[in-house]
């Protein structure tokens, strides 16, 4: 990725108006590149701009798939019952729609590849506790391993 490019990245996830990099990221078309500003996201920041990305018709299913994990989405694969926690509303709306458009299969895009972040016990557990838990959360998907450069 050329400074330009990581330079553009840095701007619109550190930028005062986050109105504006909202804008600007609902018109990108290059899915990569989606893919590199959510993995430079700090969640600290909230939930409005990984909304965007997911949103976007150009996010691939890899980059959504990330998102769902670093948003801790495995605590739900793990036990639905965090969803109920009133203390975590917001979490719990993003999350949810995360997954529901992950299993509704509304990433039309799927080059990029994920490989979900868990060891083969935290696999086991899943699937002794959920038996028929959809394969997109513990497998790997298709697609290129995209390398994110640190903006």
């Amino acid at each position: 990725m050329d400074n330009s490019r990581k330079e553009y990245v840095y701007k619109l996830l550190y930028s005062e108006n986050k109105q504006k990099s909202i804008d600007e990221i609902n018109c990108i078309t290059d899915s990569e590149l989606l893919h590199i500003i959510a993995g430079n996201y700090n969640w600290d920041n909230g939930f409005e701009i990984p909304y965007s990305i997911i949103n976007n018709k150009y996010c691939d299913l890899g980059t959504a798939l990330m998102i769902f994990y670093d948003a801790d989405g495995y605590r739900i694969l793990d036990n639905r019952e965090e969803l109920k926690n009133p203390n975590l509303k917001e979490w719990g709306n993003f999350i949810s729609e995360t997954e529901k458009k992950i299993l509704n299969n509304k990433f039309v895009v799927n080059n990029i590849k994920f490989i979900p972040p868990l060891t083969k016990v935290q696999i086991f557990k899943l699937k002794k506790n959920n038996p028929d838990i959809t394969k997109v959360f513990i497998e790997e998907s298709d697609g290129d391993v995209i390398e994110i450069p640190n903006v």
